[in-house]
């Protein structure tokens, strides 16, 4: 049974799920939804991959490290056999969005070159992209990658200019997300053919001395008149194409409670989508906040009425909702972990059953099983 969404702001379509629930086979129906799987990161566990980075990219401004005297330039995609590791690329979906995929490549040096190698039209992603998926360089482009101070350098060939100008931000993203990934990345700087870019080639859309995750993903051109006091904060819903459902995430400018942002950013998660965004949200309607959050020691806790407990089972929490949660909490500054209650208890079941413990950041969201 294909799990049903919340569209934007109407009401939630219930019906099949209803029928569903009704069944004696409710509890199987429940494991064959179509939960965006998730894998999240154990205490203890790192992402820095710095070490890696560092190892593998030149520190000369705006080229990569030579290769030693009489071998051939490792570009990360030649050995079969190595073994594979799993990393983010950013590609844009079939609403134009700019979508994080999980995808297996080879665990080789010159993994910033590699990851958006992965991002070339025609490439080695092409074999591995979902139904309604493109990647977003033109074919043809070569990159090379220089990482310094925490700052990236992607050095693109001619090839690169020929993206549709119509695309030039969600390219600039794609790129920027996608190098962002690695911890020891904090912006990225664009060069074409060894010169430094201040602005994009086709439609001149802002470099400057670099972009980040702080400049957002997929923008919404919200309403608000007075920009005072606002900031931008990203936000996760779903997408669906045909069986597959995923995690978007979308930048929205807000009015933010400044003694606490956490409240806000819950507030415009529990809002929804915009309407025209063809996005998603699996929060039932009427799901609300008996408390404020309150964070202690980088863990948020989130006190919600019963509301908040899925249509199937109305005693658990649904694993999209969990995930949506963490990852737009976990976005913020200071939050590691998010703590659910409902109704002040925090004896709360995700839909397998299972006691939801405290949930950290995701270590990879919308991995596809090709």
């Amino acid at each position: 049974m294909r799990k049903m969404y919340r569209r934007g702001l109407p009401v939630l379509i219930i019906a099949t799920l209803a029928l569903g629930a009704c069944s004696n086979n409710s509890n199987e129906a429940m494991n064959e939804m179509d939960t965006p799987p998730i894998n999240y990161v154990e205490d203890g566990d790192s992402l820095d991959l710095e070490e890696d980075l560092n190892g593998a990219d030149g520190e000369g401004e705006g080229k990569e490290e030579e290769p030693a005297e009489g071998t051939e330039p490792d570009n990360g995609l030649d050995d079969a056999t190595a073994e594979v590791v799993e990393r983010e690329v950013y590609l844009i979906d079939a609403n134009g969005l700019v979508v994080p995929q999980t995808i297996e490549v080879p665990n080789v040096d010159g993994v910033l070159r590699q990851s958006l190698e992965y991002l070339v039209e025609g490439g080695p992603v092409s074999e591995l992209l979902p139904n309604g998926f493109k990647a977003v360089l033109p074919a043809g482009t070569e990159v090379n990658v220089n990482l310094k101070d925490g700052v990236a350098t992607a050095d693109f060939s001619e090839e690169f200019k020929e993206y549709d100008p119509k695309m030039e931000k969600k390219v600039l993203e794609a790129v920027t997300w996608t190098l962002t990934q690695f911890e020891s990345v904090e912006s990225v700087k664009i060069w074409i053919n060894g010169y430094e870019q201040k602005t994009m080639p086709q439609a001149g859309t802002p470099i400057g001395d670099g972009v980040s995750r702080l400049d957002g993903i997929n923008i919404e051109t919200g309403s608000l008149a007075n920009l005072v006091n606002t900031e931008d904060i990203t936000l996760y819903f779903l997408a669906q194409n045909g069986d597959y459902t995923y995690y978007v995430p979308v930048t929205r400018r807000v009015n933010v409670d400044e003694e606490n942002p956490y409240l806000t950013a819950m507030n415009e998660l529990l809002s929804g989508p915009l309407p025209q965004s063809r996005l998603l949200t699996d929060f039932r309607t009427g799901v609300e906040l008996l408390d404020e959050p309150m964070i202690e020691d980088g863990k948020v806790t989130l006190n919600f009425n019963d509301a908040i407990l899925s249509e199937l089972q109305t005693t658990a929490v649904s694993e999209t909702v969990i995930n949506m949660l963490a990852l737009t909490l976990t976005d913020l500054e200071q939050v590691e972990e998010v703590s659910l209650q409902v109704n002040g208890s925090d004896q709360v079941l995700m839909e397998t059953g299972n006691l939801i413990e405290t949930v950290s950041r995701p270590a990879d969201i919308n991995y596809y099983k090709y």
